[in-house]
């Protein structure tokens, strides 16, 4: 039996909910494939902030740190979105990116037929979506030098500050998953405009000629927002500075055609006592403070996350394939949460369940499999 262990941050909002069930999942394939589990929870957001007057207290960052991967739920709310406070939950997202050194942020975005009405666009442009994004994390203008406001109190600015490693090893990341994939790669940039972005390309193109199997183009941003749109299919992997990238995967999420589908994992170089990464694994939607403890938030991009995390920090792609599998059939079985509902063809039976029963759907699934 092999032993891992897992922070997890389950942060404000929805992030208890949905980290709840991605927990219980983990926890209900271990025997199936021979692996034990130690959990230790920590504060992280909004509710740390509450706790400790940080947002990312010292001892969570150390706990992240010494652990095989950590699971994330969501953090921030109104509570804390005063602009002029000490600290935000968002800092403390950052400054956990940073102290992990979690500089690309994998996003795939693969639409499940049964949603594909969720979307709002038409079905003949959505066939054969399956792309994935990866977001530079570490850089850009999220960390470069700024200012909230001059002497005169009317200007600020956000310094997006690059240098070519940081280009070059992201670059590095996305030229692998490309070769893993269908050895399609776009990179993403603003060249015509911006300093930072000729130095991405230039460090692009240097890069990507030690791998001439792939298939490459140079996009500018505001050509790729259009392209996502119109043609979403004909891109498998995607590279962008840490804003581009941003704004894209929340752009590419609406593929899918709710938030509430899509994880993701951030990685970097700092490897685990397995010799993997050390990731961070969390759902690309927000903490949906509206819907806090209402039992309706959808648990999935959370358990398709712990998916990533099997595969990526533990090395266990057939246990991360089954929790991908439980949640195809769930959804194939007619099995939906409310920010899902109400997409499919009216001959098709549809059942809304609440976020635990939807998690114990899913789970039914895992272990009928070893029945």
């Amino acid at each position: 039996m092999t032993h891992y262990s897992i922070v997890l941050l389950p942060g404000d909002g929805i992030g208890p909910e949905v980290v709840r069930e991605a927990r219980l999942t983990l926890e209900a394939l271990a025997p199936r494939f021979d692996l034990d589990f130690s959990f230790d929870t920590h504060l992280m957001g909004g509710c740390a902030i509450d706790e400790h007057g940080n947002s990312l207290p010292d001892s969570t960052l150390l706990a992240c740190q010494c652990v095989d991967a950590v699971l994330l739920g969501a953090v921030g709310g109104p509570k804390w979105d005063n602009p002029h406070a000490a600290d935000r939950p968002e800092r403390g997202l950052l400054a956990l990116r940073k102290g992990l050194n979690l500089f690309a942020n994998l996003r795939p975005v693969k639409l499940f037929p049964e949603l594909i009405g969720a979307s709002a666009l038409k079905e003949e442009v959505l066939a054969g979506v399956d792309l994935l994004v990866i977001r530079e994390l570490t850089g850009g203008a999220y960390f470069g030098p700024r200012q909230e406001a001059g002497a005169s109190g009317e200007e600020a600015y956000d310094t997006m500050l690059y240098t070519r490693p940081e280009i070059e090893r992201v670059v590095r990341v996305a030229a692998v998953a490309a070769l893993q994939r269908r050895r399609k790669l776009a990179s993403v940039d603003k060249a015509n405009v911006l300093a930072s972005s000729r130095l991405w390309r230039r460090v692009a193109v240097e890069v990507l000629k030690d791998y001439p199997d792939l298939e490459v183009e140079h996009v500018l941003v505001d050509a790729m927002a259009m392209h996502l749109i119109r043609r979403p299919a004909s891109f498998d992997v995607i590279v962008a500075e840490n804003l581009f990238g941003d704004i894209l995967t929340d752009e590419a999420a609406m593929l899918a055609g709710s938030m509430g589908m899509l994880p993701s994992a951030s990685l970097g170089d700092v490897m685990n006592t397995h010799g993997l990464p050390l990731g961070l694994y969390e759902p690309i939607h927000g903490s949906a403070p509206d819907i806090a403890g209402k039992g309706i938030a959808n648990p999935l991009a959370t358990i398709l996350s712990t998916a990533m995390l099997l595969r990526h920090s533990l090395g266990q792609e057939a246990a991360a394939q089954a929790v991908e599998d439980a949640v195809a059939r769930a959804l194939a079985a007619g099995y939906r949460t409310r920010d899902i509902a109400g997409f499919d063809a009216p001959e098709k039976h549809v059942e809304v369940v609440s976020t635990e029963a939807m998690g114990a759907i899913v789970r039914g699934f895992l272990t009928e499999a070893t029945a």
